[in-house]
């Protein structure tokens, strides 16, 4: 396979990640709350990764620790920025969540020894610059004290650079256990989310239930096979930067689907992030230098 396919599957299922909103918000219109539509969502996944979670149970039997650790950093990614977003501002709470490539290429480099050479570190903050410029950080009133809200989000993105580094740690893993386990992991924590903030599920028509569990079982099993497949073949720090493409298909998707008028600010951010990606899409991970 072309060295070059994990980039492209990672760009596609990045690109699925930043359409997901709409599903979500169809759901959450018909009365379904963000929080159960998850739950159901993230099981039914789990119930479709199920008969690879069994049949490589040898394999995964023996490192039984780090499957664990896949499940709590998969589950706490989700479920911290799904309640960052439900109870925050969400501009506020996608700047910190976005903070993701820092944590992922200096995370990539401790546990995973990757190089950080001169084009990373550009391609890194660019990525970050996008997102911000992207996110229009200096309007409105972002910047004020630390919260309880801000602290989830930004667990959230170290979380998920820490599951991506941990698939990356366990590569004699089968790719399906582990997004069976991040699956199981994100489905109970966000169960024991609605226990302790004692919501409960409230009356929708059957089609919704059956909508959910589509969404769960198709939609997000793929999109979160073609992350985990990619991300368990590029460094760290790389995969980072790509999936924050999710953040321009999320405002590009929305001009197109919802209405919203593109601003200046979020095309120059967008052309940020997709510089750093084209970046590290066309980078000799070798060399550190541009290969076209």
């Amino acid at each position: 396979m072309n060295n070059r396919s994990p980039v492209f599957i990672l760009l596609l299922s990045s690109i699925g990640w930043g359409v997901t909103w709409w599903p979500v918000k169809q759901l959450n219109a018909a009365g379904l709350d963000s929080l159960w539509l998850l739950a159901i969502a993230f099981f039914a996944g789990a119930l479709v990764m199920s008969p690879w979670f069994y049949l490589q149970r040898r394999v995964w039997r023996t490192k039984l620790s780090w499957m664990i650790y896949i499940a709590l950093a998969g589950g706490i990614a989700n479920v911290a920025f799904q309640l960052a977003i439900y109870y925050g501002d969400v501009i506020r709470v996608m700047i910190l969540f976005y903070l993701l490539p820092v944590w992922s290429v200096f995370g990539g480099r401790l546990f995973l020894g990757e190089g950080i050479d001169g084009l990373r570190v550009l391609a890194v903050v660019l990525c970050v610059l996008g997102a911000v410029v992207i996110l229009d950080v200096l309007a409105g009133d972002h910047l004020q004290a630390v919260s309880w809200i801000d602290v989830l989000a930004i667990v959230s993105g170290m979380a998920l650079a820490a599951t991506n580094i941990l698939f990356r740690r366990v590569l004699d893993i089968p790719v399906m256990s582990k997004i069976a386990f991040m699956f199981l992991g994100s489905s109970s924590l966000i169960i024991l989310a609605l226990l302790l903030f004692g919501k409960k599920l409230s009356a929708v028509e059957p089609t919704i239930l059956v909508w959910t569990v589509l969404y769960g079982a198709i939609w997000l099993t793929l999109i979160t096979l073609g992350t985990q497949w990619a991300v368990t073949r590029m460094d760290a720090g790389r995969s980072a930067i790509i999936i924050v493409m999710e953040l321009v298909t999320a405002v590009a998707s929305a001009a197109l689907i919802a209405g919203h008028t593109l601003q200046w600010h979020e095309m120059i951010g967008g052309m940020l992030v997709m510089l750093a990606v084209l970046i590290e899409g066309i980078r000799d991970n070798r060399s550190g230098k541009l290969k076209v």
